[in-house]
C-alpha cells in the first residue's frame, strides 16, 4: 500500500509539472480590441496634421496652428472621456516653464505634457501603468518653428494610439490606474518625458510599466523597400544603469544581465500582444532604442523604471525628419498619404491588450526565492502572495538560458513549486494570476538559504 501510495503521489506531481496551461483570451479584453477603430486613428492623425506645425517652439497662443493649439486639441479629446468616465478619468496640460538651453531651446517656454488619468478602484493598489507617445514634430532643422511639419507618422500615430487607448479604457473599471500621455518637447531632447519621470521618481510614483510609441503607423521603408504590416519591434534595455555595485554583482553571479524590468516588460508585451492581435509579430530588439538614438521611454529607463519603445519594422526616412519637398521624383516629408492605418490599428490593438491585461492583473508576487542550500538537479521555488489584487492562482515560467522568451508555464495555487529541472540550464520567474487569468509581470527569484 506504501509503494502504491508513493507511485500516486509521484504521478499526481509529474502531470502537474508536465502540463502545461492553456492560455484563453481574456472576452472582456478581447471586446476591448474589437473597438479600436481604424478611421478613428485616421481621423486623430489627420487633425494633428492639420495644425501646420507642432515643434515645440512654435506658437502657443494661435487657435488653429502651433504645438499650443495641437494640446488643446489633445487635452478636448480627453475631456471628451472624462465625460463617459463615471468621474473616474481627470484630465489636465502638467507645464513647466524651460529656460534657454544653448542646445535645441533657443528661448524661454511654456512646456506642456496632455495627460489623462484613469483612477483604479482598488485603494489598496497604487500601481501606475502608462501608455505614451510624443506630440511634438520637427522638419529637417529642429529649430525651423514656423514652417510645415506635419509629423504624420512621427508621431501622431503614437499619439493617435493614446487618445484612442484612452477612449476605450475610459468606459471601463480596472483596480490600478492608467495614465495615458502626449509628451511635448521630445525632438527637444526628450524634455516632457524627463519632466515627467523626474516628478515621478520624486514623489514616488508606483510605476510598473511605461509603453511608448514613436513611429508605429508605416509599412514601408526606403532603400531597402521591404514592405511589410505585419511586425512591430519592442525595444528594451538589459538592466538599468542604476544597477551598479551590490546589485551589478548579483546580475552577473546569476546570469541575469538579460533579465532586467525592461527586458521583462518586453517578453510579457510579446506574448500578450501575440496572443490578443491576429496577424502581428512582436519582434524583441535588444537594445534600449534604434543605433545611436533615443525617445520619451529612455528617462524612465534611467530611473529604473520598466519601460520599453514600439515602432513600426520598416522606418522610411523619406517620411521622416524631412521638410516636404518633391526632389528628383521623391516625395519627402512625413504625411499621412505614407501611413498604413490598418497596421495602426494593429498596433494599437497590441498596446490596448496589454494595457489591460496589466492593470486587471493582480500585483507581482513578493520575495520570490530559489532554494540554494544544497546542490540538486531539481528546482525549488517559494514566494508570498502579491500586496494587492484577488488571485486564482500562479504560474511558474521557465525557459533555457538561450532563449530570448519564456518557453513553459506551470500553474499552481501554492506559493511554492518543486521541478524536476536544473537551476543551472534554465531560468524561472514566477507571475500573479487573476481571477480572469491576467497575469502580472515576471519576478525572477533571487538566492534563498546557502
Amino acid at each position: 500500500m506504501k509503494k502504491f501510495t508513493s507511485l500516486f503521489a509521484f504521478i499526481t506531481i509529474y502531470i502537474t509539472v508536465t502540463a502545461q496551461t492553456s492560455i484563453h483570451r481574456d472576452a472582456q479584453i478581447e471586446k476591448m480590441v474589437s473597438e479600436v477603430s481604424k478611421d478613428s486613428l485616421e481621423s486623430y492623425v489627420r487633425k494633428m496634421v492639420s495644425f501646420g506645425t507642432r515643434n515645440t517652439l512654435s506658437n502657443q497662443t494661435y487657435p488653429k496652428r502651433g504645438i499650443g493649439a495641437a494640446r488643446n486639441w489633445v487635452l478636448s479629446k480627453f475631456n471628451e472621456f472624462v465625460a463617459a468616465s463615471g468621474g473616474r478619468m481627470t484630465a489636465f496640460i502638467d507645464t513647466i516653464t524651460l529656460q534657454p538651453d544653448g542646445r535645441r531651446v533657443n528661448r524661454a517656454i511654456l512646456l506642456g505634457n496632455p495627460v489623462a488619468v484613469l483612477k483604479g478602484t482598488d485603494p489598496n493598489d497604487d500601481r501606475i501603468f502608462i501608455v505614451s507617445g510624443h506630440l511634438d514634430g520637427m522638419r529637417t532643422n529642429v529649430m525651423d518653428s514656423t514652417g510645415d511639419a506635419p509629423g504624420a507618422n512621427d508621431d501622431a500615430s503614437g499619439v493617435a494610439n493614446v487618445i484612442e487607448c484612452a477612449r476605450i479604457m475610459s468606459k471601463r473599471n480596472f483596480p490600478a490606474t492608467v495614465m495615458f500621455v502626449a509628451f511635448s518637447g521630445e525632438e527637444q531632447g526628450l524634455l516632457g518625458a524627463n519632466f515627467m519621470a523626474d516628478k515621478a521618481k520624486k514623489q514616488n510614483w508606483n510605476i510598473e510599466a511605461v509603453l511608448n510609441n514613436d513611429i508605429m503607423g508605416s509599412n514601408n521603408s526606403n532603400e531597402t523597400n521591404v514592405i511589410n504590416n505585419t511586425k512591430i519591434r519592442v525595444f528594451s534595455e538589459a538592466f538599468s544603469v542604476q544597477d551598479t555595485g551590490r546589485t551589478a554583482l548579483t546580475i552577473r553571479s546569476l546570469g541575469l544581465e538579460n533579465d532586467g524590468k525592461a527586458r521583462q516588460l518586453a517578453r510579457y508585451v510579446k506574448e500578450i500582444g501575440e496572443r490578443y492581435v491576429d496577424n502581428l509579430e512582436v519582434v524583441l530588439i535588444y537594445r534600449n532604442d534604434r543605433f545611436l538614438r533615443g525617445g520619451d521611454h529612455t528617462p524612465f529607463v534611467q530611473r529604473g523604471y520598466a519601460a520599453v519603445r514600439f515602432t513600426e519594422m520598416n522606418e522610411n526616412y523619406y517620411h521622416q525628419h524631412q521638410d516636404v519637398r518633391l526632389e528628383n521624383g521623391i516625395q519627402y516629408g512625413d504625411l499621412p498619404e505614407f501611413m498604413d492605418f490598418e497596421y495602426l490599428r494593429k498596433n494599437t490593438c497590441m498596446n490596448l491588450c496589454n494595457l489591460a491585461n496589466l492593470v486587471k492583473s493582480p500585483s507581482m508576487p513578493q520575495e520570490v526565492k530559489v532554494d540554494t542550500r544544497r546542490l540538486t538537479n531539481s528546482t525549488n521555488l517559494t514566494w508570498k502572495t502579491p500586496k494587492s489584487g484577488k488571485v486564482k492562482g500562479y504560474y511558474v515560467m521557465m525557459r533555457e538560458t538561450t532563449s530570448a522568451y519564456w518557453q513553459k508555464k506551470f500553474f499552481t495555487t501554492d506559493t511554492k513549486m518543486d521541478l524536476p529541472y536544473s537551476k543551472d540550464n534554465y531560468f524561472f520567474a514566477v507571475q500573479s494570476v487573476s481571477e480572469d487569468g491576467n497575469e502580472s509581470l515576471a519576478v525572477v527569484p533571487s538566492p534563498a538559504g546557502r
